[in-house]
């Protein structure tokens, strides 16, 4: 499983690489655990995690929503159980909305997007 960990490479952004040059938004975030790179979830509009994973072969994700540190792998299809600890930050700020960011939710949505402060 190491072939799909690299615990010394830092996320890309604080937000999905694909949506933030687009300018969408995400539900939530994942961290590709071998290059660093941050998408967005498949609950998402544009499930940009999953694509790099079949894009790139890399297929292990971690959460990087605050709080979470669940491993899960596309080619199993199953949470992975694992002690790796990858390069900080673990997660976006936690000051970000969810879904986020706030200021690209459509109007119905935003109001009610979650604020951790």
């Amino acid at each position: 499983m190491h072939d799909f960990i690299d615990p010394t490479v830092p996320p890309s952004v604080a937000g999905c690489v694909e949506c933030n040059r687009t300018g969408s938004w995400w539900v939530h975030l994942r961290r590709c655990a071998k290059c660093g790179h941050v998408g967005c979830c498949d609950d998402s509009l544009h499930r940009h995690a999953s694509a790099h994973a079949r894009a790139t072969g890399h297929r292990v994700i971690q959460s990087f929503e605050p709080g979470e540190g669940w491993f899960w792998d596309y080619g199993t299809r199953q949470f992975l159980a694992t002690e790796a600890a990858l390069e900080p930050p673990r997660s976006h700020p936690v000051d970000q909305s969810v879904p986020g960011p706030a200021d690209r939710l459509p109007k119905k949505l935003g109001a009610f997007a979650r604020l951790t402060l």
